[in-house]
Parts: C-alpha cells; sequence; structure tokens
C-alpha cells in the first residue's frame, strides 16, 4: 500500500512514478516497469561513508607521492608517476590529451572524493548541511563517470605486458595505494546512498505534495531527483535547470553519433603511436598494437585490447544509431531490453580509455635518448575524441523517449503511482 507520507520518485530511466517504500536495510528499489534501481538501502550509514572518503583521499594523495612504475634498459632508468602521462603528452605536443589524461586520471577523481567528503560530514555528525552543499552534490554525481582511476590501471596491465619483454620493470609505491584508492572508492559508493543525502539536504517530494498537482505536469529533477510540478525555472533542491525530457536529445545524439562515425576512421587508421628503439622508428595502429600482442603469445591483454579499443566503440555506436532510430519511429516494441541495451551502452563507454592510458604511460616511461623512445601520435588526438564524443552522446540520449509512444493501456496504468519494487 502507499503511505501519504511516502516519497515520490519518477523512474529515470522510463519516467514511472513510485512511491517508495519504507527503508529495508540490505535491499534496494526497483523500477515496476523497466527494473531500474531506484533507490539502495545501505547499511553502512554516513559515518562509514565519511571514513572511507578520508581513507580514499590519503590513499590518492599516497597514490600521487612516489612513482608508479620504473622502466630500464641498457643501465639507464625512467620513473613515472601518476601526473607524468599527462605530462609527457603535453611535452609531446598533444596539449589536448594532455589535459583530458589530467581531468580524468586527477582532477575528477579528487574532486569527486573530496566533495563527497564536504557534504556527507556534516549530515553524517547531524548538522545541517554545508554551504553549496547541494550544488557541490550534483558536481560529484556529473563527475562519477568522469574518474576513470580504474581504467588507468587496466591501461597499466596493459603497458607492463607491452614493455615486460623489452625491458625491466618494477611497481612503485604508488601501485599498491592506487589499487587501493581504486578499492576502498568503490567500498565508499557502495555504502553511500545518495537519496539520503538529498533528502538530508532537503526532503523529497511526498505523495500527499505530488497529488495536489496534475500527474502530467509532473517532472524529475535529472540531477538530485526531485519531484516537482512543471518543468520551468530550476530545481528548488539543487538548482539545476528542469526539463521533462533532455532537450534536443535527438538531434543532439545524431550529430554526435555522426561527429565519432566520421572520427572513428581516422582513429583506426592512422598511428596512434610511435616507437623509436636504437635509431629505428615503427608507428602502432590501434590494430596494429593488438598483432604484435598475437605475435607475442599474450592472447588475453590481446583481446582486451581488441574489445575495449575497437569492438566497444563500433558496438556503442551502433546500439546508439539503434535507440535513436526507435524513438524516432515511436516504436513500442522491447522497450525494457532497449533501456537495458542504454544502461550496457552507458557503462562500458569509459573503458576505451585503455589505449590512451597505456600510451601516456608509455610515453613517460620510455624517454631513454637514442635507446629507445616513445611517443603519442596524431590518431591518439582522434581515438580519444571517439571515445570522449560517445559518452557525451549517451549521456545527451534521454532513456525516458523509449517508454514515451507506448500502448494507450499502459499509459492509463502507467499514470497512477505504484510502489517500487523490493
Amino acid at each position: 500500500m502507499t503511505a501519504p507520507d511516502h516519497p515520490i520518485l519518477l523512474c529515470h530511466d522510463c519516467g514511472a512514478p513510485h512511491a517508495l517504500p519504507p527503508v529495508s536495510p540490505g535491499h534496494r528499489a526497483e523500477c515496476h516497469r523497466c527494473g531500474a534501481v531506484l533507490r539502495h538501502f545501505r547499511t553502512g550509514g554516513l559515518g562509514q561513508a565519511v571514513a572511507l572518503a578520508i581513507a580514499s583521499t590519503i590513499l590518492f594523495v599516497t597514490a600521487n607521492l612516489f612513482p608508479i612504475l620504473t622502466f630500464e634498459l641498457e643501465g639507464r632508468a625512467q620513473t613515472a608517476t601518476l601526473l607524468s602521462g599527462s605530462v609527457a603528452l603535453w611535452d609531446g605536443g598533444y596539449e589536448v590529451l594532455g589535459v583530458l589524461v589530467f581531468f580524468v586520471l586527477f582532477l575528477a577523481p579528487l574532486a569527486q572524493v573530496l566533495g563527497t567528503l564536504y557534504v556527507v560530514m556534516p549530515l553524517a555528525a547531524g548538522r545541517t548541511a554545508a554551504p553549496g552543499a547541494a550544488w557541490t552534490f550534483r558536481t560529484v554525481a556529473r563527475l562519477r563517470r568522469w574518474a576513470m582511476a580504474e581504467v588507468f590501471l587496466l591501461g597499466l596491465i596493459v603497458a607492463y605486458v607491452k614493455l615486460s619483454d623489452l625491458a625491466e620493470l618494477e611497481p612503485g609505491a604508488s601501485l599498491a595505494a592506487l589499487v587501493a584508492f581504486i578499492l576502498v572508492q568503490v567500498w565508499g559508493e557502495a555504502s553511500l546512498s545518495p537519496f539520503e543525502v538529498w533528502e538530508r539536504i532537503a526532503p523529497q517530494t511526498r505523495v500527499t505534495q505530488a497529488a495536489a498537482a496534475d500527474p502530467e505536469r509532473l517532472t524529475a529533477c535529472h540531477d538530485c531527483h526531485q519531484v516537482v510540478a512543471g518543468s520551468d525555472g530550476a530545481c528548488p533542491r539543487c538548482g539545476a535547470r528542469l526539463h521533462h525530457r533532455k532537450p534536443n536529445s535527438l538531434p543532439r545524439g545524431w550529430a554526435l553519433i555522426s561527429a565519432a562515425t566520421i572520427l572513428y576512421i581516422p582513429a583506426n587508421l592512422l598511428p596512434i603511436m610511435t616507437v623509436v628503439y636504437f635509431g629505428a622508428g615503427q608507428p602502432d595502429t590501434i590494430l596494429s598494437g593488438v598483432e604484435a600482442l598475437i605475435a607475442a603469445e599474450m592472447w588475453p591483454v590481446a583481446l582486451l585490447v581488441f574489445f575495449a579499443s575497437i569492438t566497444v566503440p563500433v558496438l556503442k555506436l551502433i546500439g546508439l544509431a539503434y535507440l535513436l532510430w526507435t524513438v524516432q519511429r515511436g516504436s513500442p516494441k522491447r522497450q525494457r531490453d532497449r533501456t537495458r541495451l542504454y544502461r550496457l551502452i552507458e557503462g562500458v563507454g569509459r573503458w576505451s580509455m585503455v589505449d590512451i592510458f597505456m600510451i601516456s604511460l608509455l610515453a613517460a616511461l620510455v624517454q631513454l635518448g637514442a635507446i629507445a623512445t616513445i611517443h603519442a601520435e596524431i590518431g591518439a588526438v582522434a581515438f580519444a575524441a571517439v571515445v570522449i564524443i560517445t559518452m557525451l552522446a549517451s549521456e545527451s540520449f534521454d532513456p525516458r523517449l523509449i517508454w514515451d509512444a507506448p500502448p494507450r493501456r499502459a499509459q492509463r496504468q502507467d499514470s497512477s503511482m505504484i510502489d517500487a519494487h523490493d
């Protein structure tokens, strides 16, 4: 039964209204229509989230203080820190790539953990929200998909495998700190309920409040998921601009995937890096790098790179085009499956950054003058652009459009408030 004091949410993936059930630790509320997770009922509480955020901050600082990897060849050694890759790309004339790696590897993870700490610490102590807490937590949520420490770790493994036959490699103290940071950060995110944080900042709209408004005019904030009547102005809780649906979702999506498709061609045809070994230069494309790994019988790594760098971008472009096409046709078929496809596309796209992180590490480590040098090439810029543009395309797509043209009977059923599945 729906109680009048239960908070109401509109599903972020299909728009169906739900009255959230009472808190049930260890469970989660799912959308009855598309299966999206509406709320996790965490057991750790805000105090645990604060402790893990402090631990993440310490580990992240430690991971940046010491070398992460040391490369030694012919008696000469070169060390690399987390920031060495972005510096090497900048010094090599690829400033845009250097800034991108700095943002997703350093700035976004640091801002995410510090922002979480700033917002959650006062709430865990039972005090009112800190000044600007709503804007800060909104920014933290937006940065989450752009913080790629775990993707960098995968790129480091690929770089290690590529160099292991060429020279001696020694993991540095920062590698352990980085692994620990990733694990603690994942633990921290799993222990923190964004709904609880937003509820502490300003209460979620209740069923009785929503019932007084026209159901057709109810709008959910894209950032904090507050439910308001109307779609004009700013969200009263977090200040984000309100939209009933993401504006220009279809034309923007088509424009972005068209640009990514065009860039995908030079990204695969042009070299992404050049390896100079004792004066002999050898440019590498993405595919030739995979072939080299296969020739060295490094099958698992070759499959990983092929999947992340070639298969994922292609499937993501095809998948997004399919979603845009079916929405444009107003198709009511397989809506739940198409929503699952959207979630998959949104989740895997960032992992294609593996090659960019690998190149940044190799460019930082292998700078031994006439003995051996590795530097980035223009193909890496095109490939990075494909990854970022496809991520922006999936972010601009509004999955609720999939459900905007259902059969009449389903429309009438979904217009009433339904308790979320537990």
